[in-house]
């Protein structure tokens, strides 16, 4: 690995965007997995919202169909504060390069502004996770637009009631 991807791996990203819709109806959109189906790649996630609770993330059908586990990812929740922040861990172990690594530590905040208009921001610290801070910043290709395209896709959904096609490359 060279120099400057190393440094891009131990980094901590920002993702952030800006949704007119109410603090809780983001939550949910974040936390529910009926909403978690509808945007970004479509996969059921399950929460135990408590400190050391389970999240689990699923693959769909079409992933399946690919030969993908059922399980796409796991993690841990630290902390839980609707509906303005959920801390958790996050580890994809549907690759084995990924799998391989450890966790990351994944922040959603959500802050009500005025006029109806929330800002959503991701902290997602990939330190020691270089398969990993690809994977989620978006330049991996073939993966999809990482958390710039879940984000886009959430903002989407809730604005408009409708999604933006999935992105596979």
């Amino acid at each position: 690995m060279t120099a400057a991807a190393e440094a891009r791996a131990a980094t901590i990203q920002v993702h952030r965007v800006f949704i007119k819709a109410p603090a809780q109806k983001v939550w949910d959109a974040i936390t529910n997995p009926d909403w978690l189906e509808k945007y970004g790649y479509a996969c059921r996630a399950e929460f135990d919202l408590r400190p050391g609770g389970e999240y689990k993330a699923f693959s769909n059908p079409p992933m399946r169909a690919l030969g993908t586990p059922e399980v796409i990812i796991v993690g841990e929740v630290i902390e839980a504060d609707p509906p303005k922040k959920l801390v958790q861990t996050w580890h994809p172990i549907w690759d084995p390069i990924a799998a391989a690594e450890t966790p990351t530590r994944l922040t959603h905040e959500i802050v009500e502004q005025p006029a109806g208009i929330c800002r959503v921001t991701i902290v997602h610290d990939v330190t020691g996770a270089p398969s990993v801070a690809a994977m989620v910043s978006g330049e991996v290709e073939q993966a999809g637009g990482g958390w710039p395209f879940i984000l886009s896709d959430l903002k989407t959904l809730l604005e408009t009631g409708e999604t933006l096609p999935v992105q596979m490359g």
